[in-house]
């Protein structure tokens, strides 16, 4: 089983979103149980739950984020990885920092999907409910074009 971990700053927003939208994505594949899939915080509060928002704007999905609890990147996650996709340029150099000799599998999730354009997904913390929805929005796309990726790759 392959192991995709995804990585923002505090695990409550970004990344968990994209834990849950890559499941939900990973499921209607057919593909879910090939995958092991995580998420964790460059900067995170362990046990902190996911914000309100991004619980919410899941919901309307009818994807459930209301269990999920933040947890602080660490070396065994890091180890236990196939596949580490950030959420920005500044998360992916951190990881780095951390860990150099995790570069050949240390990718944001824009350059990982290979969407082009804009490489980070902008932070919705602190942000209303339209904002939550546009980054869920954001990451979702990423998400399709990996789980298409991964098909196209035979990873699966």
């Amino acid at each position: 089983m392959k192991r995709i971990l995804f990585v923002c700053t505090g695990n409550t927003c970004r990344s968990s979103m994209a834990e849950a939208l890559m499941r939900y994505e990973l499921e209607k594949e057919g593909m879910s149980g090939e995958y092991a899939v995580s998420s964790a915080g460059t900067s995170a509060f362990h046990g902190m739950p996911a914000s309100h928002n991004a619980v919410n704007t899941l919901a309307d999905m009818g994807i459930d984020l209301s269990q999920h609890t933040a947890r602080l990147i660490d070396n065994a996650l890091i180890d236990d990885a196939d596949l580490i996709l950030t959420m920005t340029g500044s998360h992916k150099r951190r990881l780095l920092q951390m860990r150099p000799d995790a570069a050949s599998k240390t990718y944001t999730l824009a350059e990982y999907s290979g969407a082009g354009g804009k490489t980070d997904v902008d932070d919705p913390f602190g942000g209303d409910i339209d904002i939550y929805t546009n980054c869920r929005d954001e990451i979702g796309r990423h998400i399709v074009l990996l789980v298409n990726k991964l098909k196209e790759k035979g990873e699966n």
